[in-house]
């Protein structure tokens, strides 16, 4: 069984085979690809195309699924729900839109818009761009499934606790008055076919790829840069896990850049290569995903100041305590 795992998780997610296919083919073309150049080349069309397959497959996927639950009916669930109980449904449906910070950020608007909770919204906000199925996906073919899954655990429950105690709060006052609930509008989305989803999940695929091909040439070029051009003894002292703020300092480094999971998971798959923590790593993915400085300056033009403030408060906080449980216990899940 676990020879079966390894081969999905190696070849499959991995794409071992992949690589090994790319490197012959540079050799051949007379390439050292043991060399700094050769091996960031390979890294580069290796990590290029493997990320662009899995993108594709996982988005359409999840497109697919997402055509399910339109904005109208996502707002009708989640107000047949109340108190904790539409947190955690709220930061589930998250799971289901593969949305980066800032493309969330409108659905976030339609359900505060429909009179749902801000807390509920703010979970909502939190577990979108975080947690979902290419998370889950991706994260499996770098530090396989138990890291995967328990990322995927802990950013729900993130997700969960920031929106609960936003609800807490009580917050509602300091969402900008424009955005505020005028009447909800209850409309039922019309029935798609299995033909009509196909479409729909077709063009989600072609307009993500679009969206986020810069970021993921620009990740992986990084990546590259990483894994071949800077010494490991330079990460280890920055981003390893003798220094202690190696978690706060992948946090900060994190926020102000502005990517998806995708164009982030080349980055930290050179850091793991290099020996960096997996909390060290996943700090910084969540930095960026959750909190990118694009998502917050659009979030400013929708809520007040104070709550801007304590939501990247939390969810700062969370990433943090997150990146430093997963560095004293990835030995118990690895």
């Amino acid at each position: 069984m676990k020879a079966i795992w390894d081969f999905f998780q190696n070849q499959i997610l991995g794409m071992k085979w992949l690589n090994a296919l790319i490197g012959e083919g540079l050799s051949a073309l007379g390439l050292d690809i043991t060399a700094r150049l050769g091996g960031s080349i390979q890294f580069f069309i290796y990590d290029t195309i493997k990320i662009l397959v899995l993108l594709s497959v996982l988005i359409f996927i999840i497109s697919y699924i997402q055509s399910f639950f339109p904005p109208e009916r996502t707002k009708k669930i989640l107000g047949r729900f109340h108190g904790v109980r539409a947190n955690i449904l709220s930061a589930l449906l998250g799971t289901v839109t593969p949305f980066c910070s800032c493309s969330s950020i409108p659905l976030f608007i339609g359900f505060t818009n429909a009179g749902l909770p801000v807390g509920v919204t703010f979970s909502f906000l939190i577990s979108s761009p975080l947690v979902d199925l290419g998370a889950l996906i991706l994260l499996m073919s770098i530090f396989g499934a138990k890291i995967a899954v328990t990322y995927v655990i802990v950013g729900l429950v993130l997700a969960v606790i920031g929106g609960g105690i936003i609800d807490k709060l009580g917050m509602e006052d300091y969402v900008v008055k424009f955005i505020n609930p005028a009447a909800t509008v209850d409309i039922e989305a019309p029935e798609l076919s299995r033909k009509e989803r196909i479409i729909y999940a077709k063009e989600q695929v072609q307009s993500t790829v679009k969206k986020v091909i810069l970021y993921v040439l620009g990740g992986v070029a990084i990546g590259a840069a990483i894994h071949n051009w800077i010494p490991e003894t330079i990460i280890q002292n920055v981003l390893g896990t003798n220094n202690p703020f190696s978690v706060l300092i992948a946090t900060v480094v994190g926020i102000p850049m502005y990517a998806d999971i995708f164009g982030t998971l080349p980055i930290a798959e050179a850091l793991f290569a290099k020996g960096v923590g997996v909390g060290t790593i996943l700090s910084f993915m969540m930095g960026v995903t959750a909190l990118s400085l694009p998502s917050i300056l659009m979030l400013k033009r929708v809520v007040k100041n104070k709550l801007l403030v304590i939501f990247v408060g939390i969810v700062a906080a969370g990433i943090i305590i997150i990146g430093y449980f997963f560095n004293a216990f990835s030995f118990l899940i690895v």
